[in-house]
């Protein structure tokens, strides 16, 4: 019994590996200027993505200081 679940294991490791490879695309070397050009678009992207998260902070700030106004006010 315990040869048969061994051998039934590493048929369907083998299945599983074979099905991945096949959905992978094929490696492909850059180059120097193909890798700083990926790390700029990747930083400019980032940048972009911060600079919306301080936008959305400083309206959350300048909502509160307002409704803190109003409360000071009464």
């Amino acid at each position: 019994m315990t040869a048969q679940k061994q051998t039934d294991a590493g048929s369907s490791r083998s299945a599983i590996t074979t099905a991945a490879q096949a959905a992978r695309k094929p490696w492909k070397k850059k180059t120097p200027v193909e890798v700083v050009l990926d790390q700029i678009n990747r930083l400019r992207d980032d940048v972009a993505h911060k600079e919306e998260e301080l936008k959305q902070a400083k309206r959350q700030l300048q909502k509160l200081d307002e409704a803190r106004k109003v409360l000071e006010a009464t």
